[in-house]
């Protein structure tokens, strides 16, 4: 497994945290990240090339 961290906001609270990516997980991902400081879920979208994000996506679940 390789990982990347990623840095986002929240979409519920503006809190800044980053998340870890499997680049290898494949080229496009969808997964469910509970926020730190509020808890509240949110619904992350990711597209890779390679090990590199091609578009990040952090949204309201």
């Amino acid at each position: 497994m390789i990982e990347n961290d990623h840095e986002f906001s929240c979409p519920h609270c503006g809190a800044e945290m980053s998340v870890r990516l499997d680049v290898v997980g494949g080229s496009k991902q969808s997964f469910v990240y509970d926020c730190e400081v509020c808890c509240r879920p949110i619904h992350i979208t990711v597209v890779l090339e390679g090990h590199d994000v091609t578009d990040f996506q952090a949204e309201i679940e």
